[in-house]
């Protein structure tokens, strides 16, 4: 969703062709009396035909980033996470970090969302916040699948060996990841991660708002999440009120560590953040 992903030449051609295409009908045609009914649609048609021109002649602009769809239903993670919650999670709080970020990053030039992470905290509220917003929630959604589905899945042996030397094992890591998440730890609103740090090691690190551990600043170094789960109160408050704890034992239920498995690879061979769709 990076808009000036594509060459201009080929906007251009696309953007003259299908404001060509609206503009035909009603040129090759009077406007008959059996043709009134049809000239609303034509002008609706040549509004969104300017629409797109504007958007396409504009790379870099507002726009950048998209609201990403959910890989499953909204009732696929029950009855771990809600359908409500889910609902409400993605389609009003999501879709408000990324309209958010794009209105803050208008009229600069379009970058990636994993890089924009980098320097978020010298970009400012609108870029911290949203920006961290869009990314953590779109490595969210993607990191978890039904729970029959994750019932299957385990982690690699790679990143099992990781496990058991940083914590002696997955329930003891589950553990420390539960110390960490709980309300005393994450004061308020924030997230838990399990990130790979500078010496290639997993630990388990908390982060507050919308901040994650690729943003310069939060942590002592850049680190890699490659599991994150958000806690807060519009995550987990539906379903769970004020008990925190219950929805983070419950969310293991719903991970798939087929994927975190994939992010733990893709950042012990890149050493980068793990790109997002959206």
């Amino acid at each position: 969703g990076l808009a000036g992903a594509y060459d201009p030449k080929i906007k251009m051609k696309l953007s003259l062709a299908l404001a060509a295409t609206a503009l035909a009908a009603p040129c090759a045609m009077g406007y008959t009396p059996q043709q009134a009914k049809a000239s609303a649609g034509r002008r609706d048609l040549l509004k969104n035909a300017a629409a797109f021109t504007a958007a396409v002649a504009a790379p870099g602009l507002a726009g950048a980033y998209d609201l990403p769809d959910l890989p499953y239903a909204f009732d696929a993670l029950e009855p771990f996470i809600d359908a409500p919650t889910m609902k409400i999670h993605h389609d009003m709080h999501h879709n408000t970090y990324v309209t958010n970020v794009n209105k803050a990053l208008e009229g600069k030039p379009a970058v990636d969302i994993v890089t924009l992470q980098t320097d978020a905290l010298s970009a400012g509220p609108g870029v911290r916040n949203s920006g961290g917003g869009h990314y953590n929630h779109a490595f969210f959604w993607d990191e978890m699948i039904a729970p029959d589905a994750a019932k299957k899945t385990k982690p690699s042996a790679a990143l099992q060996a990781k496990i058991d030397a940083a914590f002696g094992s997955t329930d003891a890591m589950k553990e420390k990841f539960a110390a960490a998440a709980a309300p005393g730890a994450v004061f308020g609103s924030g997230w838990c991660w399990v990130v790979v740090n500078g010496k290639d090691e997993l630990e388990i690190v908390g982060t507050p708002n919308q901040d994650n551990p690729l943003m310069k600043g939060v942590k002592d170094e850049i680190k890699y999440p490659i599991l994150g789960l958000d806690v807060w109160e519009h995550a987990y408050y539906l379903k769970y009120q004020n008990r925190r704890p219950e929805y983070v034992t419950n969310w293991w239920n719903v991970v798939n560590w087929d994927k975190v498995s994939d992010n733990f690879d893709y950042v012990m061979k890149e050493h980068k953040g793990v790109p997002v769709r959206g």
